[in-house]
């Protein structure tokens, strides 16, 4: 599979992807989802589906604002990168350095490297962390110092092991702070945000903006309704979780680390920030974690980026850096599908290049669409200059499709995704305007165009 990108693949797969996007949004039952592509140089893609806000119908835009919380990471790792680059600081400095409030305790022995890594040990968010269920504030500077002094905040040894801590980031804020002689909140906003011009993202909640941002909710796991979750200040622990932004922005922030992009760092360093380093979870190779970005694989491709869990938002950013593609998806509900439906881009793309792409291709767009019986949906989609049906409701849209050849008004399976219609065929009837009026599957189920499949009230028999 090349690297390259072709753009009958990349047009082919955002079509359906937007499609897909749409019906995941609904049939999973999430508030809203917004998404968006860096491709080919520039945004590709860009949509929002659902709502805003559930109580007042807002629909949902391109334009309304995420909690994009450990996404903050990235920022706080690229801001020490530029730091480093102006030799304002040094990845193997120790923590007390910088914060001399903390030194002579375990914490500010650690180094900034040891930080970034989250391989200093350290307490993932204290001992009481219930500002994560909105029982208490986040800690403010003075609380986050208290945490940090505290012995029980170094809980093993430093590269032990890999072991999360946004304490360890609220850290990292404060010596991006001493470092860069101004907040970190300033530093990052006009070295990082202001800087690409990007005025869709931010590194901690903003009042005046308050209408803009889309409401959070919480899960369906523990309850029959979602309720809203309201929007609080994460204070000391901006440089952990504190960001906002729509996806068209954040997948722009991260085009600005693809190799050959100078605006915010050096190649040498992206490519330190983006080596893989720890394993995430015992026993399995990945995903894996660099010095503030997180690595995962797809099929062949080698993705950086990270996610993000907010209090009613959950998120998620992959990048291609060798394709040069970006992909952003944003949730605003605590259960929200974000990491499945950012795979969901690059698994169709693999699909799409998984074959050589054929020397004529015919118009197969007449047969394509979502279609409905009594067992559910399927979709068939073009990919790659061939016909697929797949089935959106899987989490994964590209696993066992069911290949299909255009032979007159029928469509014959060539590959088998194992429901025994291997040598069968789609037989479809056309209108008058050339849509699919009727179809009989390949299994011998008549099915509809999902826009005209109605069930009665109830199913009896002919």
């Amino acid at each position: 599979m090349s690297d390259a990108l072709d753009p009958d693949h990349l047009r082919e797969v955002l079509t359906y992807y937007d499609s897909w996007l749409a019906f995941n949004q609904r049939y999973q039952r999430v508030p809203g989802v917004q998404a968006a592509v860096f491709a080919a140089d520039g945004i590709a893609f860009s949509a929002a589906y659902g709502l805003a806000d559930v109580e007042n119908a807002v629909p949902l835009t391109e334009q309304h604002l995420f909690r994009i919380a450990s996404h903050s990471k990235t920022f706080t790792a690229t801001a020490v990168f530029q730091l480093v680059e102006q030799g304002r600081l040094r990845l193997d400095d120790k923590a007390g350095q910088h914060v001399t409030e903390i030194v002579g305790t375990p914490l500010g022995e650690r180094t900034v490297r040891d930080l970034l890594a989250h391989a200093g040990g350290i307490t993932r968010d204290s001992l009481d962390a219930d500002w994560w269920q909105l029982a208490k504030a986040f800690p403010d500077r003075d609380e986050l110092l208290e945490v940090l002094r505290d012995e029980s905040s170094a809980v093993l040894p430093e590269n032990d092991r890999f072991k999360y801590s946004n304490i360890g980031y609220g850290l990292l804020g404060l010596v991006v702070e001493a470092a860069a002689g101004t907040s970190y909140n300033s530093y990052v906003q006009t070295a990082i945000v202001d800087k690409l011009g990007l005025s869709g993202l931010g590194p901690e909640l903003d009042p005046a903006r308050s209408s803009e941002y889309a409401a959070g909710y919480s899960a369906l796991s523990y309850a029959a309704e979602r309720i809203p979750i309201d929007h609080v200040d994460t204070r000391a622990l901006a440089a952990a979780t504190g960001f906002f932004g729509n996806a068209r922005d954040l997948a722009t922030y991260f085009s600005a680390h693809l190799p050959g992009d100078d605006r915010l760092l050096t190649d040498k360093s992206k490519r330190e920030m983006q080596h893989p380093l720890w394993q995430t979870a015992a026993g399995d190779d990945w995903p894996r974690y660099g010095l503030g970005v997180q690595i995962a694989k797809i099929g062949e491709r080698r993705l950086f980026g990270h996610g993000g869990g907010y209090p009613g938002h959950i998120t998620r950013s992959l990048v291609d850096g060798s394709a040069g593609i970006a992909v952003s998806v944003l949730t605003n509900a605590i259960d929200g599908p974000a990491q499945q439906l950012a795979e969901g881009f690059f698994k169709l793309l693999d699909l799409a290049q998984s074959k050589d792409r054929p020397g004529t291709v015919a118009d197969l767009s007449r047969f394509t669409g979502r279609y409905a019986n009594l067992w559910g949906v399927s979709d068939i989609v073009q990919l790659g200059g061939r016909l697929y049906a797949l089935d959106p409701a899987q989490g994964d849209p590209a696993d066992r499709p069911t290949a299909l050849e255009a032979d007159g008004d029928t469509l014959l399976v060539t590959e088998d995704s194992g429901t025994g219609a291997y040598g069968q065929r789609y037989h479809f009837t056309f209108d008058a305007d050339g849509r699919p009026d009727t179809v009989r599957n390949a299994t011998g189920l008549l099915t509809d165009p999902i826009d005209r499949f109605t069930l009665p009230s109830r199913l009896t028999a002919e």
